[in-house]
C-alpha cells in the first residue's frame, strides 16, 4: 500500500513534469514526457469551454509548476503536523478558471485524507489527466481519490466553492457535515495616483487575466477625488487584443449597450468600461471604480467588507494588500478566504 511520502513524492515528480512542459514550450522543444498529452487535453478543454484559452491554461500550469517544487511543497507541509486519519472528503469544485480546483485536492492529498470529487461541468479535461499520473506513480487503490458523477457516497467532511446561491444549497444539504463552503468574493485594488505606469500595467494582469472570472480578479478599483483616468487607460492599452476574443468581445459589446441604454455615464477605451457604481462585482469587460476622500476612511470601509473581498491590492501597510499584478500568483498558504483547509482536513 502506497505511503504518504509515496504521494509527497508523486506531487514533486508532477511539478517536475509541469517545469519540463513550461520550458519546453517557451523553448519550442518537443519529444518532452507528456508535453503532446498535456497540449491536446489544452486544446480539448478549450473546446469544451471557450473561456479556458490555450494562453490561460499555460499560465496556471506554469503557475503550478512553480510552486510544486520539494522545497516550497516540504515547507508548506512541514508546518503541520503529521496526518494520522485519513477522514473521507469530498470535494465540490468551481469551474470559472482552469485548474481553480487543483489547491483543494492537493491540499486533501497530502493530508492523506481519501479524497471524492464532482467536477464542474465546464472544467472536466484537466484534473483527471493529473489524477491519473498521480495514481500511476503511486499504484493508489483508484478508490483513494474518486471522480463522481452524482454525490452519492458516504464522506466526512465537504470543501465546496460556488456563487452565493450555490452556498445556500450547499448548507441546506451538506450543512449536516463538518464543512467548508465558499460564497462570491471579489478583489479590488487601492489607486493612490503615485503608481508608475509600470505598476499600472502589473495592475492589467489582475483586471484581465482569466478575463476577470476568478476571485482573485480585480473587479474594481477605489480612485481619490479627481483621479486622471487617461493615466490608467494608457497603461492597461497593451491589453487590447482581448477585445478579438468573441467571447469577452460579446460580453463588453452587451455590457456597453445596457449602459448606454440607461443613460449611465461611462469611461469607454474599446475594450474595457469603467463605471462608478458602489457594488464590487462588475460585468465582464467592465470594471467598478468608486472614489475615496482619505486612505484612513476607506480602510475602515474595507474591513467592514473583508468577508466580501478575497485580495486586495495597494499601497505597502495598506491593510493587508498584495502588489500590483500579484493576485493570479498565490502561494500555498494563501487559502481562499482566509480559511486553512489543510487545518480544517487534520483536525476532522
Amino acid at each position: 500500500m502506497p505511503t504518504y511520502q509515496d504521494r509527497f513524492n508523486a506531487v514533486v515528480a508532477f511539478g517536475k513534469t509541469l517545469q519540463a512542459m513550461v520550458q519546453a514550450k517557451e523553448e519550442n522543444k518537443r519529444n518532452v514526457p507528456h508535453l503532446e498529452d498535456w497540449k491536446k487535453l489544452i486544446a480539448l478543454a478549450g473546446h469544451k469551454n471557450g473561456w479556458f484559452t490555450e494562453e490561460n491554461i499555460w499560465y496556471a500550469t506554469a503557475q503550478w509548476a512553480n510552486k510544486l517544487t520539494k522545497e516550497k511543497l516540504e515547507k508548506w507541509v512541514g508546518s503541520y503536523p503529521s496526518p494520522t486519519k485519513k477522514p473521507i472528503v469530498l470535494l465540490i469544485m468551481a469551474g470559472n478558471i482552469p485548474l481553480v480546483g487543483f489547491h483543494d485536492f492537493l491540499t486533501a492529498y497530502l493530508a492523506d485524507a481519501k479524497i471524492l470529487i464532482k467536477l464542474a461541468s465546464n472544467d472536466q479535461i484537466l484534473l483527471p489527466w493529473i489524477l491519473n499520473f498521480l495514481q500511476a506513480h503511486t499504484q493508489e487503490d483508484p478508490d483513494h481519490v474518486k471522480v463522481l458523477e452524482k454525490i452519492n457516497a458516504p464522506y466526512d467532511a465537504l470543501i465546496a466553492t460556488g456563487s452565493d446561491n450555490t452556498a445556500r444549497y450547499f448548507k441546506h444539504y451538506f450543512g449536516h457535515k463538518p464543512n467548508i463552503i465558499r460564497k462570491n468574493r471579489n478583489s479590488i485594488a487601492v489607486i493612490t495616483g503615485k503608481e508608475s505606469p509600470e505598476m499600472l500595467q502589473k495592475l492589467g494582469e489582475d483586471i484581465f487575466r482569466y478575463f476577470g472570472l476568478g476571485c482573485r480578479s480585480v473587479s474594481k478599483i477605489y480612485v481619490p477625488e479627481g483621479y486622471d483616468f487617461d493615466t490608467l487607460f494608457k497603461a492597461l492599452y497593451g491589453y487590447r487584443d482581448l477585445i478579438e476574443y468573441e467571447k469577452y468581445s460579446n460580453n463588453y459589446d452587451y455590457n456597453k449597450a445596457v449602459y448606454l441604454m440607461s443613460l449611465f455615464k461611462i469611461l469607454d477605451n474599446g475594450f474595457l468600461i469603467i463605471k462608478e457604481d458602489t457594488g464590487l462585482t462588475s460585468p465582464i469587460g467592465s470594471l467598478h471604480f468608486e472614489y475615496y476622500h482619505t486612505l484612513e476612511t476607506l480602510e475602515k470601509e474595507l474591513e467592514a467588507k473583508s468577508d466580501l473581498l478575497q485580495c486586495i491590492v495597494g499601497p505597502t501597510g495598506f491593510l493587508n494588500s498584495i502588489g500590483f499584478g500579484e493576485t493570479q500568483n498565490p502561494s500555498l498558504t494563501d487559502y481562499a478566504d482566509g480559511v486553512d483547509t489543510m487545518d480544517f482536513i487534520l483536525s476532522l
